[in-house]
């Protein structure tokens, strides 16, 4: 079975697997330790730098785990200028992973189906998650363009002020907003303070000094450079609830961290604890932003006014609850991953070790078998006998014999056929996937020139000889990569010889984009009979921004006659059929398509056109709108 979302070869999606699955005991152990730590420290800058160092931990376990995994080429056999018994031996100890020595140990295939739908799961949470991220970077863009203006002077001198009683050197921009709540630092290379307005009411001098020292304390520490790389272990490791807890401490201490230096800056723990109670609940600030707001606020208060929080027996029970769960992930971890070996065909020591005196004695039965013996001196034609030291050789088996011959013979054919040097893994691989001699060398007939592991995943797509004849009988040049890919996506003979009815000659590239983008041979007639003559690149284009026949008509039906490249930029623009009509209901009529389009950029909306006109402003053109919707004057 394969699953053409997951593009990787099998080794690769099966180690990255278990990784995932190594990364749950791998997690809870690393955020047991931080837990044990984190109780015996009290400095806040302390706290932080464990839980940094986890959470870099947290990242670098599945890697190095799928590293660790991933199987490594071995050294080839050489099967040249060797003695016949020095060949047995390398012969048994190629094929012993799937000999009958321990009948009780079936053989495991090099990809389990459960572990591809995990990696596809794994794969679909990131870009999941990933979407929380972009959207916080478009908001944070937002707050930067929109709504915001220079501070007042006398508020300027201040913050320039605190910003050398600190000591940072950085260009940093001071701003008032109406969008956020409370202070908050965006940017990185450009960082932004702040300052909204309604926040910032209420407050003294020195409590407004204090707050503004805060968001400072997370520039001159280069928070956001370490709040990204949060966001990003969060997105990637999404599935585990130690990133998250781990990821919340860190922003936990990060802001303990600066109401220590704003303490140390100002001199006035009491007015900034004061001051951060008239803050409490104005919570807005995104999760790329470091706010001031983020963390709970009664912990921070009790801590700045050097009160003990009223835990009772809970640190002990704590202690004890990360203990345990440390000793069970650690317990749990050593049993998967003998598990996860298994998978993988890497034996035990001990069954490595009966494996290598199996392929000996083979070898010594071969050699005692062609030895003459002298020295008990039988009679022609009596069985032979050896030294009471030496054990007597077995009677040869004839289906083992049968089928050590068979087993040669495949290894001796494949290099016939033109795979030479193969390691352990390439032959094993070759087996389990049903690569025969036969289709190598068709295969090579038809002018591939593929080594073993190209063998290997031509078979597990299905790629045959037939496909190959008949795609080269359509003019189609490819490699085998290309190849591979053509027949994951589905490219059918039929396919191409549709498009090339249809007037298309792509190359095998274009053919797959064309296919993976859905462009079917019915919605290229479709789009013919509407008029339109696109190439390919063209019609992928449209195909991938939505421009369906439905669309084309609805625009055809407002009275717009439109390009390909017009429909494709409207479209992206998110220009409906139902927004032009709005607009022309509107009295914005005979516009052209860029006109349109920038209406829509602008947010000219019909509702914008009815309030301009309620002020008395008729039958104004589309740019004096747009200069009223700029300046804000509605």
């Amino acid at each position: 079975m394969t699953h053409p979302a997951v593009p990787l070869p099998p080794v690769v999606v099966q180690s990255l697997g278990w990784a995932l699955l190594h990364f749950v005991w791998q997690g809870a152990a690393l955020a047991a330790a931080l837990s044990l730590l984190m109780a015996w420290c009290r400095r806040a800058s302390t706290r932080y730098l464990l839980g940094v160092g986890a959470l870099v931990l947290l990242v670098a376990a599945p890697v190095i785990t799928f590293l660790l995994l991933l199987p490594r080429p071995r050294p080839s056999i050489a099967w040249t200028a060797m003695p016949s018994g020095a060949v047995a031996v390398e012969w048994v100890q190629a094929t012993v992973a799937r000999a009958p020595t321990s009948p009780a140990a079936p053989q495991r295939p090099l990809q389990s189906d459960r572990l591809i739908w995990l990696v596809e799961l794994w794969f679909a949470g990131v870009a999941l998650f990933s979407l929380r991220a972009t959207g916080g970077i478009l908001l944070i863009e937002r707050l930067k363009r929109r709504g915001v203006r220079p501070v007042s002077s006398e508020l300027l001198k201040m913050c320039q002020m605190l910003q050398r009683r600190l000591g940072i050197d950085r260009a940093v921009h001071y701003c008032e907003t109406r969008l956020v709540a409370a202070p908050a630092v965006i940017g990185l290379f450009r960082p932004v303070v702040l300052l909204p307005v309604k926040a910032l009411t209420g407050l003294s001098e020195a409590q407004l000094e204090a707050i503004i020292a805060h968001e400072l304390a997370h520039i001159r520490r280069l928070d956001s450079l370490m709040n990204l790389f949060q966001v990003g272990a969060e997105t990637l490791l999404f599935y585990h609830p130690a990133v998250w807890w781990v990821s919340r401490r860190i922003r936990a201490e990060r802001e303990n961290c600066c109401d220590d230096e704003a303490i140390r800056a100002c001199g006035d723990a009491v007015g900034y604890a004061r001051a951060l109670t008239l803050l409490e609940e104005r919570r807005s600030a995104p999760v790329l932003a470091m706010g001031i707001n983020r963390t709970p606020l009664a912990a921070r208060v009790l801590r700045l006014l050097g009160l003990q929080e009223i835990r009772g027996g809970l640190r002990g029970a704590g202690l004890g609850m990360s203990l345990l769960c440390l000793a069970g992930a650690l317990i749990a971890g050593h049993g998967c991953w003998g598990v996860a070996r298994a998978s993988f065909g890497m034996p035990a020591p001990a069954r490595q070790s009966a494996a290598i005196q199996h392929a000996s004695a083979v070898a010594a039965r071969r050699k005692l078998i062609t030895l003459p013996v002298v020295a008990n001196r039988q009679p022609a034609g009596s069985p032979a006998q050896t030294s009471s030291r030496e054990p007597a050789p077995e009677p040869q088996n004839a289906e083992n014999s049968s089928s050590e011959r068979q087993e040669r013979g495949f290894i001796e054919q494949m290099r016939d056929a033109g795979l030479r040097d193969l390691t352990v893994d390439q032959l094993i691989a070759l087996k389990l996937q049903g690569v025969t001699p036969d289709y190598v060398r068709q295969m090579r007939a038809l002018g591939l020139n593929l080594n073993a592991e190209e063998v290997i995943q031509m078979r597990v797509q299905g790629v045959t000889p037939e496909y190959v004849k008949e795609m080269r009988a359509m003019g189609l040049k490819f490699s085998a990569e290309q190849l591979v890919g053509m027949k994951v996506q589905g490219l059918t003979p039929e396919y191409v010889r549709e498009m090339h009815e249809l007037g298309f000659q792509p190359d095998a590239d274009t053919l797959v984009g064309m296919r993976v983008q859905g462009v079917t041979p019915e919605y290229v007639r479709e789009m013919h009979d509407l008029g339109f003559q696109p190439d390919a690149d063209t019609l992928v284009g449209m195909r991938v921004q939505g421009v369906t026949p439905e669309y084309v008509k609805e625009m055809r039906a407002t009275g717009l006659k439109l390009t390909a490249a017009q429909l494709v930029a409207m479209r992206v623009q998110g220009v409906t059929p139902e927004y032009v009509k709005a607009l022309q209901a509107a009295g914005l009529r005979n516009l052209a398509s860029e006109d349109y389009i920038a209406a829509k950029v602008q947010g000219i909306t019909p509702e914008f056109v009815e309030k301009a006109r309620q002020h008395g402003f008729q039958n104004l053109s589309l740019d004096k709108l747009i200069q009223l919707k700029f300046a804000g004057v509605l």
